[in-house]
């Protein structure tokens, strides 16, 4: 909420030199290299339905929402006053609130209620915009939305949940599923011996009837609220993909027990669990034995909003660094007048479009049935926008903390909760190595995927010399054996990336905005640094597209 007329004349000094409080702000009108990639890669009917989503999480009472929600985190609520078992969790209303923002808009099923004609691009815009309200409770938008491939392996189930996992509504009461309207669906993987390498899982799946009881435990259950969750456990023909509900057929709480609450470093709305199923029951999803393959399905689609996560969060953090030193004076002058002030916004704002640029070009990919070249990219583009926007992250956050100064380091202004919450995009779903042994992976098996991605950097060929040279780099190291490619499979994804973030801003960018770009991240002697640019880059016309 906006303070009203907050005294600044006290007793023993006056409040000077300070920026004006929040106001509402229009996240659409102010941003314009989103406005320039809804028009670039979405169809129409696209942008006029953000335009909502962008001025209600620009609101003061919206971005009000997001403190709430993470000053009152999660609790659990394992038994009721008799001691009979609930495995709940209670949540603040201001997460609650969110929800509704999201589902009550469809958010959560826009890509496969417009499936191929833009819900992807609709569904990765609308994120970044929700990210900037708060991100923790983005987790099950995102889970919800990712069940969908999954559940289509198995059409029955599939049928069962869709129109409720698609509705657009939240319900958040801990009761059956068939008496509500809406659902939400989580996602259960990894376990304390194994962690990403889901294969050395051990949770049990034995058949009975027409479903399977499941014995074993998830050291990770984000969204334990979740009204199911895809799940991974053992069978006698290997791991195998199931769909566990909080109610069994039956109406009894199904054997999920909460073990406790993950008292971690940020993503603090979002209540992340340690479970065990202790004879929970469950149906199958997908083929006995493929269940990594199915859920991979699932995997695909968080990986780009985990892609995209980070890119809103830059983009917030970066508003209120240009709305700190546009209005604060150091030294005579305004900070967001000084050389090094200017350069420091000025990079932190190209990081900021060539991450959104990526991952709405990935989004297209998704939308483009039919083309081979399209689906080929779908299989790199959400890995390499997962790694490399999620290690820019962690930095960009300290850097907008800096040109804050102190203010910055408190909870009282989004930066700190951004700062912490940097690292959990490139944790979950496949941490840093993991991703990039994924590409490697991609590499071998689907070739047609680096042949489409060598396409689409070719687009710029010619454009800028330090791009033509960074290319001519990464079909070097693309052709090394295959062991020296996984010792440097982390300059081969980053390299991957910064290629195709460079041809994107080539061809759709201003040129000497673009330029700067491959200058200060594929030319020689690049800072790890942000805000060293090159001495004559165009500063004035990276500043004026932050919040024009």
């Amino acid at each position: 909420m906006t303070d009203h007329a907050p005294r600044h004349d006290l007793a023993t000094h006056e409040v000077l030199n300070q920026p004006a409080p929040p106001r509402d702000l229009d996240l659409l009108a102010l941003d314009r290299p989103l406005r320039e990639a809804l028009a670039r890669e979405a169809p129409a009917w696209v942008a006029p339905r953000i335009e909502s989503l962008a001025r209600a999480v620009g609101s003061v009472a919206v971005q009000t929402l997001g403190e709430e929600a993470n000053r009152h985190p999660p609790q659990p609520r394992l038994f009721d006053r008799h001691g009979r078992r609930l495995d709940e969790v209670t949540y603040h209303p201001a997460y609650h609130a969110l929800m509704h923002l999201a589902c009550d808009n469809g958010w959560h099923a826009v890509a496969w209620e417009q499936e191929h004609q833009g819900g992807h691009q609709a569904h990765i815009a609308a994120l970044y915009l929700l990210t900037q309200a708060e991100p923790g409770f983005c987790c099950p938008i995102t889970m919800t939305h990712a069940a969908i491939p999954a559940l289509r392996r198995e059409p029955e189930l599939h049928a069962q949940w869709r129109s409720r996992v698609l509705a657009w509504d939240y319900d958040p009461r801990a009761v059956p599923a068939w008496e509500k309207s809406a659902v939400t669906l989580g996602m259960a993987m990894t376990e304390k011996q194994g962690g990403s390498d889901v294969r050395a899982n051990t949770t049990r799946a034995v058949q009975e009837g027409d479903g399977y009881r499941l014995t074993g435990h998830k050291w990770f259950c984000s969204a334990p609220m979740s009204d199911a969750f895809l799940t991974l456990a053992r069978t006698e023909a290997g791991l195998g993909c199931f769909l566990v509900p909080r109610f069994t057929p039956e109406g009894e709480r199904n054997a999920i027990e909460l073990q406790r609450l993950k008292d971690k470093c940020g993503n603090r709305a979002n209540a992340s669990a340690e479970i065990e199923y202790r004879g929970a029951w469950a149906q199958a999803v997908g083929d006995p034995g493929r269940g990594i393959a199915t859920i991979l399905e699932m995997v695909q689609q968080t990986r780009l909003d985990a892609a995209t996560a980070p890119a809103g969060m830059m983009r917030q953090a970066l508003l209120e660094a240009w709305r700190h030193v546009r209005e604060r004076h150091a030294f005579g002058r305004r900070l967001g007048e000084q050389p090094l002030m200017r350069r420091v916004i000025a990079d932190l704002a190209l990081e900021v479009e060539a991450s959104l640029m990526l991952s709405m070009r990935a989004a297209r990919a998704f939308d483009t049935p039919g083309d081979e070249r399209e689906h080929a990219l779908t299989r790199l583009l959400p890995a390499l926008g997962k790694y490399w926007h999620n290690k820019r992250g962690p930095g960009f956050m300290a850097e907008a903390m800096e040109c804050l100064g102190g203010i910055g380091y408190v909870e009282e202004t989004p930066l700190a909760r951004l700062y912490r919450e940097a690292p959990v995009n490139s944790i979950w779903e496949g941490s840093g190595n993991v991703i990039c042994l994924d590409v490697l992976r991609v590499m071998a098996r689907h070739p047609e995927s680096i042949e489409a991605l060598r396409a689409e950097l070719l687009l710029a060929q010619g454009a800028c010399r330090q791009f033509d040279a960074a290319v001519t780099e990464l079909e070097d190291l693309i052709h090394r054996p295959a062991e020296a490619l996984e010792a440097n499979a982390r300059w081969l994804t980053q390299r991957m990336a910064q290629c195709l973030q460079a041809s994107l801003l080539l061809r759709h960018a201003p040129t000497e905005i673009a330029e700067t770009f491959c200058r200060s991240r594929l030319g020689d002697g690049v800072s790890p640094v942000y805000g060293v640019l090159p001495d004559d880059a165009p500063l004035d016309a990276i500043l004026a597209r932050i919040a024009d």
